[in-house]
C-alpha cells in the first residue's frame, strides 16, 4: 500500500527501497515472503523484474516481470502462468506505474527450519541472491 504519496520501504528522493513479496504469481523466481531489493528510477530493459503500480487500482503495488515495450507502456507477466493479474488482465502498464528495477531478493528466515547446521548452512548461501533479467523474455 502507498503511505503518503510513496513507495513503502522507501525513504523520499532515495533511490532503493524494500518490496515484500506476496502472492504466487513470481514462483520459482520469487516466493511469497521474499524481501526484494529495489532501485527505483532504474533503467528498464526487456527481462527484468520491476515492481510497479496496478493500472486499475494505483494504491497497489505489484511485482511482474517486462517482457516488451508497447505503445508508450509495457507488457508484463508474472514467471508462474498459471497466475492471473498481469497484462493478460489489464493490458499494458503505462510508463509512469513502472517504478523501479528488482536487483534481489532475500528469503527470510522460516521460525523453526533453521534447526541442523546443514539446513542454517543452506539457508546462509541461498538468502540473498541477485534477481536476474530473463535472456529471452517471451
Amino acid at each position: 500500500m502507498v503511505e503518503s504519496g510513496r513507495e513503502p520501504g522507501r525513504e523520499p528522493g532515495a533511490p532503493f527501497g524494500i518490496a515484500e513479496v506476496t502472492g504466487v504469481s513470481m514462483v520459482p523466481t520469487l516466493l511469497h515472503g521474499d524481501q526484494l531489493f529495489v532501485h527505483y528510477g532504474a533503467r528498464l530493459r526487456p527481462g527484468n523484474v520491476a515492481v510497479l503500480r496496478h493500472p486499475l487500482q494505483q494504491d497497489l503495488l505489484i511485482v511482474k516481470r517486462l517482457i516488451e515495450r508497447r505503445g508508450g507502456g509495457w507488457w508484463v507477466l508474472g514467471d508462474n502462468p498459471d497466475a492471473e493479474g498481469d497484462s493478460r488482465v489489464f493490458g499494458v502498464v503505462p510508463d509512469p506505474l513502472v517504478l523501479g528495477r528488482v536487483r534481489a531478493r532475500y528469503r527470510p528466515v522460516t521460525r523453526g527450519r533453521q534447526r541442523s547446521a546443514g539446513v542454517a548452512l543452506s539457508w546462509l548461501f541461498s538468502a540473498v541472491r541477485p534477481v536476474r533479467s530473463a535472456s529471452r523474455a517471451s
